[in-house]
């Protein structure tokens, strides 16, 4: 949980804090939409390097190379000026900053994999997702509140900043597994990269899974603009703070869960899009709904658990495409290319703010995922493939 929460707080810190200093020095939502993006970017391709760090350095080095990069990162986003002429560095840092976070992501992954009895794996995994949450509260919520009572910025980021390299310290409480390195060794992960990808997208469901991470269903893209357009709902800083950034982390893991169960009980396929659906309903609700403060709160906790549904159908559909052989490398990859549709719909929905206002952003955004919808169902019926009636389990 300690090592994996700077993966969520640099997340937090962009969407929330950052956006909300940039929009109240006269950003526009559209431009904080690019800024916000930056985060996504290098998560959409990350699967590429993932052979390279488990062929070259040890899981504890590269850790410390991203830990490292990402402290200093964050103390520069604070230290950057809130201006027009400024966003092409910040936008700079953002993506170098969000590129080292997948090196703690990765080396995460496998230190766990390598660290955890088979019988906590269930534990490990909660307490994972726990610190990546939390990280998104830490960055956003706490970020957010120190640039509001702190005399300036660069303090704010500065502190966020360290406590991102704290928790570097709990290296020393994990086990540094043991096997060998050399050219040859990556050679063979990216080719087996490679064919283990091929064998899954060979499959029906593999096709229509990776289909599903280029559609904009259940992308829950606005979230990320929330702290953008809060004084629209006149939403003060306090209330982003709770909101979007603590609140929304519990919120969005009660959803997982939920979704998760449900996802259990049904077609997963189905399931998916049923949340998907949920999440445009819910953004046209708030698009036309009084803009009030309770108000925001009310439809963006109802947004965030929605989103948690959405997550978890996801991943509860992948998993069933990819089987087990090889798992880690097949889900990687569908890991990653499903932040393409959140990457593209934060452009979108910043384009579509600055056209038609916020009304326009959500409309948007909903009428999209709908779209996605339907044209999943239409390849779905072109492939053969059919909702199937939930199987009994013990």
């Amino acid at each position: 949980m300690v090592l994996i929460i700077p993966f969520g707080v640099v997340s937090g810190y962009v969407t929330v804090a950052i956006a909300y200093y940039l929009k109240q020095a006269g950003v526009s939502v559209s431009q904080v939409a690019g800024i916000v993006a930056m985060v996504l970017l290098p998560h959409t391709w990350k699967f590429l390097w993932a052979p390279v760090i488990d062929a070259t350095l040890s899981q504890k080095k590269w850790y410390w190379i991203g830990a490292i990069l990402t402290t200093v990162g964050i103390a520069m986003m604070g230290a950057l000026p809130p201006t027009k002429a400024g966003l092409a560095i910040l936008s700079t840092v953002v993506f170098l900053t969000s590129s080292a976070t997948s090196f703690i992501g990765m080396a995460v992954e496998s230190l766990m994999a390598y660290a955890t009895p088979e019988d906590l794996k269930g534990r490990a995994g909660g307490w994972f997702q726990a610190g990546n949450l939390g990280g998104g509260g830490i960055g956003g919520g706490l970020g957010l509140w120190l640039t509001q009572n702190l005399s300036a910025a660069w303090m704010a980021s500065v502190i966020v900043a360290t406590i991102c390299f704290l928790c570097s310290l709990a290296l020393f409480l994990v086990p540094d597994p043991k096997h060998s390195h050399g050219r040859a060794e990556l050679v063979a992960s990216i080719r087996e990269a490679v064919r283990d990808l091929w064998v899954v997208v060979k499959e029906r469901s593999g096709t229509l899974a990776l289909i599903l991470c280029f559609l904009p269903i259940g992308s829950g893209a606005a979230s990320g603009l929330w702290s953008a357009v809060a004084d629209e709902w006149r939403a003060g800083a306090n209330t982003v703070t709770l909101v979007t950034g603590i609140f929304s982390g519990l919120i969005s893991a009660a959803g997982c869960v939920l979704g998760g169960w449900i996802a259990d009980r049904m077609d997963r396929r189905l399931a998916y899009i049923l949340y998907g659906l949920l999440q445009a309903g819910a953004a046209l609700m708030m698009a036309f709904l009084p803009r009030t403060e309770s108000m925001f709160v009310v439809m963006t906790s109802l947004y965030a658990l929605i989103t948690g549904l959405t997550y978890a159908g996801f991943t509860a559909f992948v998993l069933e495409a990819i089987g087990k052989g090889a798992a880690a490398t097949k889900y990687s990859v569908y890991a990653s290319l499903s932040n393409m549709p959140i990457y593209y719909m934060t452009y979108i929905n910043g384009w579509a703010h600055d056209q038609w206002g916020s009304t326009g952003m959500l409309v948007t955004e909903a009428s999209l995922c709908v779209a996605g919808a339907v044209v999943f169902t239409i390849l779905m019926m072109a492939l053969g493939a059919r909702f199937r009636s939930p199987v009994a389990t013990p």
